[in-house]
């Protein structure tokens, strides 16, 4: 059976492309409000069938070699590779991103991220030997230890809406690296492109039942896919009031959780940085995914000597930037993914407003008949305790708050509950990284926003459990078991 029908996408689940039983609903572009095409909609039952597909996968599949497996993941990053443009055709039209992004950010990094662990890496390692004195246990002795990292078993890998390539790429690759096999869930709005990827899996190699996708826009899908006993552990990214529901349900049955949730990153702007690389960074936010993105410097803490300069920096730098149609080569902003989004985004706006923000660019929607767009906006005289600056909007807002002394912005940036990745910018390095060291975040950005994409990737708080990205995904994705012998 093909994957598609006319124009109807079936699910893929135990090797097979199958009718849901739910029906289909329509994937709309956001750009021009038109119908992208029909994902498929599955029921309970077909998610559990999924998840006992991968169960009955993962014996024969853990046991192939590292070599054999990363085979698979070259494969299929040669093919998504050489399928670039239509692929980054349709992400295009499920998220409104402009054609440099699809392209090269989503399209792109997703066949990265497959040749990336289709690089086989030791997965034992020896421990110091421990010499025993004789006791009750036995004679003196010598004990040696190797660690293994071990498959975890079945991965529920659910996605975010922003990236429907590098994201489910980030938890597919390294899980199936390491043995596991997966279902997936991708984000209701942008499904067909997680379906194309199953499609390289599939052409490249990937045996039946290894990789399940089940898509869905009710909340039983995501609730079958999470709390089925199939299920050894979740992988989540989004927001932190569904992760903590997701915790819940793995907290009873002790699953494994991979968990990157939201963000209201800092971006403190001390009196000596360059304001030109500041305002490039930040200005990120109103053009990468429009703001959909949780590492985006949402929250500019910025010194009292540059704060004026700054604030009006920034609002040059968000006049500037063309909002429309994300197929035009001169689009710097796209539409955010949904009117009701869109509607949540300007109710932010508006909220900063009644707080006693100054809407110093933006605030306005742009005026096109179709697609959901929201001006680059920027909020100046904000607070710490105003919900534009403590709640994440995901959309191209920015809230800037003044400071006086280091130890002041240092204390701004820590109060909050996220924790993903803040950033510094100085002229002094030294003085930048004390104060990196200080924030309490998974990463922190020192004069960048730019990622090396094998530092470790993760929250503290509320922004989520765990790192992966790089190696750390590996371990992110296995189990440790230790095996001790005596010398």
């Amino acid at each position: 059976m093909s994957s598609k029908g006319p124009d109807r996408q079936r699910l893929f689940v135990g090797g097979a492309w199958v009718e849901p039983d739910g029906g289909h609903y329509a994937v709309i572009d956001p750009a021009s409000e038109e119908t992208v095409g029909w994902a498929p909609e599955a029921s309970r039952d077909q998610v559990h069938a999924a998840c006992a597909a991968a169960r009955e996968a993962f014996g024969p599949w853990s046991r192939t070699t590292p070599e054999a497996r990363a085979a698979v993941l070259a494969r299929a990053a040669d093919i998504i590779h050489g399928h670039l443009v239509p692929y980054a055709e349709l992400a295009q039209a499920e998220t409104g991103a402009t054609t440099g992004t699809a392209r090269g950010m989503q399209v792109g990094v997703g066949a990265a991220r497959f040749r990336r662990y289709a690089r086989v890496e030791p997965a034992e390692w020896a421990i110091p030997p421990q010499i025993n004195e004789a006791g009750p246990m036995g004679k003196a002795g010598v004990m040696g230890a190797l660690a293994v990292r071990q498959a975890v078993g079945v991965v529920t890998c659910v996605t975010s809406y922003n990236n429907p390539w590098a994201n489910p790429a980030g938890k597919i690759a390294p899980a199936l690296a390491m043995g596991n096999t997966v279902v997936v869930k991708p984000a209701p709005q942008d499904p067909l492109s997680v379906y194309r990827m199953a499609e390289a899996l599939e052409a490249a190699g990937a045996p039946a039942g290894v990789v399940n996708v089940v898509s869905g826009r009710a909340v039983e899908v995501g609730e079958a896919a999470v709390s089925s006993p199939d299920v050894d552990m979740v992988s989540f990214t989004g927001s932190t009031a569904v992760g903590q529901r997701i915790a819940e349900v793995c907290g009873r049955d002790m699953k494994r959780q991979l968990m990157e949730l939201g963000g209201k990153g800092a971006a403190v702007v001390l009196d000596d940085a360059d304001l030109g690389s500041a305002v490039a960074g930040i200005g990120t936010t109103f053009s990468f995914y429009s703001g959909q993105i949780c590492t985006a410097p949402t929250r500019v803490l910025a010194q009292r000597g540059v704060y004026d300069r700054l604030v009006e920096q920034l609002a040059a730098y968000a006049g500037r930037l063309k909002v429309g149609d994300p197929r035009a080569a001169s689009t710097i902003v796209g539409p955010v993914i949904s009117a009701e989004h869109r509607d949540r985004v300007e109710a932010y706006v508006e909220t900063g407003r009644k707080e006693g923000a100054v809407v110093v660019a933006g605030g306005e929607r742009p005026p096109y008949e179709k697609g959901f767009y929201v001006a680059p906006t920027l909020l100046a005289d904000c607070t710490n305790d105003m919900r534009v600056a403590r709640e994440e909007i995901f959309g191209p807002v920015v809230a800037v708050i003044p400071f006086e002394e280091e130890e002041e912005g240092i204390a701004l940036a820590n109060d909050t509950d996220y924790g993903l990745i803040d950033y510094v910018w100085s002229g002094d390095v030294a003085r930048a990284f004390r104060v990196a060291r200080r924030l309490r975040a998974g990463g922190v950005g020192v004069n960048t926003v730019g990622r090396n994409m094998e530092a470790p990737f993760g929250g503290f708080k509320k922004s989520g459990v765990g790192r992966d990205v790089g190696s750390y995904a590996l371990h992110a994705y296995s189990e440790v078991q230790a095996i001790v012998w005596p010398g």
